[in-house]
């Protein structure tokens, strides 16, 4: 199927008519619960709500490079969480096409209708390729991320580098995390516990040196050892 649409009230009108069509109430319950009632729910398992969304992630069907921006805040007004994931798969589709200005974006995702699952989509994905293509922008908005006192910009602080693999910062990697040192927030720690956990898998001895000589959180130590003491 092919939808190709002139306004973008059309494209999400149709978008939430399918997405009614799919609605399951019982789930919906289920999924409000589990993300402690801060979202309601169509009721969309992933795989679902995937192939619900696939004609509208077709290339016919994407809007305007230049209309993105009006479509994400539109879609992240919704109070329905599958409009979130969705705005984030869509705005995922023009990760090749990345402009500086596009950062201010991303911060908007990031610091509203704010959880953990959003974030972990965004940091890696979004800002994670926009500091690729913009290395020189790197410093100076991570550096505002970290004073920010916002949770979620310190959270993608932290993960931005997560699918790095060999590419990964480690010397920055661990100026981030001594930022941190100290925190109590259970979202900053595990983010710790989990990046590092990540570039274990690439790099053990440097991960098990850095938890030797770092005072981390026991919540970031056992995240970030979990790989290496396994083997």
């Amino acid at each position: 199927m092919l939808f190709k649409f002139a306004y973008m009230e059309e494209y999400i009108a149709a978008l939430e008519e399918s997405f009614l069509l799919g609605a399951n109430a019982e789930i919906a319950a289920q999924q409000a619960k589990y993300m402690k009632g801060h979202f309601d729910y169509f009721g969309l398992k992933s795989p679902e709500r995937r192939e619900i969304t696939k004609p509208f992630l077709l290339k016919a069907s994407l809007p305007l490079k230049t209309d993105l921006p009006k479509y994400i805040k539109s879609l992240w007004q919704k109070p329905q969480r599958e409009f979130h994931y969705f705005a984030m798969e869509l705005c995922f589709k023009y990760v090749k096409q990345l402009e500086e200005k596009d950062i201010e974006l991303f911060e908007f995702m990031i610091t509203h209708n704010s959880w953990w699952d959003s974030i972990d989509f965004i940091a890696p994905n979004l800002v994670g390729a926009y500091f690729k293509k913009f290395p020189e922008k790197r410093n100076a908005i991570i550096e505002r991320w970290i004073a920010s006192e916002n949770l979620w910009l310190q959270r993608s602080a932290i993960l931005f580098q997560l699918k790095y693999k060999d590419t990964l910062d480690t010397e920055y990697l661990a100026y981030i995390i001594h930022q941190f040192i100290g925190s109590k927030e259970f979202f900053i720690n595990k983010a710790i516990g989990w990046v590092l956990r990540e570039y274990a898998y690439r790099n053990p001895e440097w991960v098990i040196a850095f938890a030797e000589k770092t005072e981390l959180n026991n919540l970031s130590r056992r995240e970030a050892l979990r790989v290496v003491l396994k083997k």
